[in-house]
């Protein structure tokens, strides 16, 4: 399996999660810079966290027109695992590979601590390696954090069960005092409809060794490449089943 990271001006997050992959996953991984217009051999593409383009005009905004991004939504649109990780995120959104917006926090002030977050939907190839409502310990660093989607849009997430990550306590309990930044329905992460295209806004490279505090975030991780051994086995099945038929 391959991952490729996206740098992006401003990117800031970039080789944590280069490093994740490489050393700890120990996956075959490589940088892809944003003017790269050809995405080859990649099963898994991470937008890493940062201010890519200084955050000016708005977070992700400006990042969305970079030339890669085409390639990135053919990518996702085909099946492609795609995770955007706190500005990745924010770029996700901007790009319409997910729904909603991103808001300034409620306090309007950089929040960068650690939170707790919710798994609710551990049927994804993110979080496949995840109890169900296990509780994570994964740090935040953001000014824009507020998720934001309008009463149909959120219906449709939890309709489609599309809502991955909650910010709740230590007892996986999900409240007012429990949310951060004022994300609605305490919003942490979301897939899109196919499950295969991930944005949150805790960084899981930041809970990946246990000198960070945590190592709940290499779920994340180790989720991503459970899922695509898994795909690789059921394709090689496939082609050995075809080959004795034939």
């Amino acid at each position: 399996m391959q991952f490729g990271v996206v740098v992006f001006p401003g990117s800031n997050c970039d080789r944590d999660c280069f490093h994740v992959v490489r050393n700890i996953l120990r996956q075959p991984v490589r940088y892809i810079w944003h003017k790269e217009t050809k995405l080859y051999g990649i099963d898994c593409l991470i937008l890493p966290g940062g201010f890519s383009y200084g955050d000016y005009l708005r977070c992700g905004a400006l990042a969305r027109f970079s030339p890669l991004m085409e390639e990135i939504i053919k990518f996702a649109h085909k099946g492609g695992l795609v995770i955007g990780i706190c500005n990745g995120f924010q770029i996700l959104l901007e790009s319409g590979l997910l729904p909603g917006a991103m808001l300034r926090n409620t306090n309007m002030h950089f929040i960068c601590k650690q939170v707790y977050i919710k798994a609710e939907n551990t049927n994804t190839p993110f979080t496949n390696l995840c109890r169900k409502n296990q509780v994570l310990k994964i740090p935040i660093a953001h000014n824009e954090g507020n998720y934001y989607l309008d009463v149909e849009g959120l219906r449709n997430l939890k309709m489609n069960k599309q809502i991955v990550f909650r910010y709740c306590n230590l007892l996986g309990e999900v409240n007012e005092q429990s949310n951060p930044n004022g994300a609605v329905s305490n919003i942490a992460g979301i897939v899109n409809r196919k499950a295969n295209v991930l944005g949150m806004m805790p960084h899981p490279e930041r809970s990946s060794e246990n000198e960070l505090g945590s190592l709940d975030g290499f779920l994340i991780f180790q989720s991503i490449a459970q899922w695509l051994r898994e795909k690789k086995k059921i394709k090689w099945s496939s082609r050995k089943f075809i080959e004795a038929w034939d």
